[in-house]
């Protein structure tokens, strides 16, 4: 469970989240609003990226914005890039072995390599570079990254961008398997409102940095004020 309590960042004069508070419960919830809305904000103040002025963030019972990046990996928060961080001169298995070393105990640490492996199917080309690798390869490279070390909160910026319909498929399955076998909740950020009705029981819309709406996907979706703000009906 994520709960935001009145969050409030400044950059200087602006405020791209504005007393926002929220309460996500579902294993697999979305977060969608106009460019601009302060989206990328929020899971950079998740993330530890960017201090807020204001409010309190918790995961579980754990307050999140007293811990530092590294602390808050550890405490089982994971994330995914626009852009995929794959090191391109590192094996798969040496991209997802570096976060293993922070996050899994020593004597564990190849067998839960391993087991991200066989998760998102690539055990197969575990010994190419980076480098090597198709964009399909990469954002599987990113998911294993996420899934392992017990991760407890997954955020995922736009994870199928770029996919073709059957790569976005097989992408979205194993997203959807991750709340059972690993216990970890997931928040996708995407612009894809397919995507998001397909995968979200729960969907939160920011707008200038405020809540728009929060709810069960579908009724979210169908509000008049959120069709106008997100998907420029009138």
């Amino acid at each position: 469970m994520i709960r935001i309590e009145n969050l409030v960042v400044q950059f200087g004069g602006v405020r791209p989240i504005n007393e926002l508070s929220a309460v996500l419960t579902a294993p697999v919830a979305g977060l969608i609003g106009p460019n601009g809305a302060g989206k990328t904000t929020l899971l950079n103040v998740l993330s530890g990226f960017v201090r807020p002025v204001q409010g309190a963030v918790s995961l579980g019972e754990r307050a999140l914005l007293p811990m530092s990046p590294l602390q808050r990996v550890r405490a089982g928060l994971r994330r995914s890039f626009q852009t995929e961080q794959v090191v391109e001169d590192l094996t798969v298995s040496g991209n997802i072995a570096a976060i293993a070393d922070h996050v899994v105990a020593v004597g564990h640490r190849s067998g839960a390599v391993d087991q991200a492996l066989s998760f998102v199917g690539l055990t197969s080309v575990a010994d190419r570079l980076g480098q090597s690798l198709n964009l399909f390869q990469r954002r599987l490279v990113e998911l294993a990254k996420c899934v392992i070390g017990d991760p407890k909160l997954i955020l995922l910026d736009e994870p199928a961008a770029g996919l073709t319909e059957e790569e976005g498929k097989a992408f979205r399955e194993l997203v959807l398997r991750i709340p059972a076998e690993f216990r970890a909740q997931v928040l996708i950020i995407d612009h894809d409102v397919d995507l998001i009705r397909s995968m979200c029981s729960e969907t939160m819309v920011l707008d200038y940095g405020k809540l728009l709406a929060l709810g069960p996907t579908h009724t979210v979706l169908a509000d008049p004020n959120v069709r106008r703000a997100y998907l420029g009906e009138f």
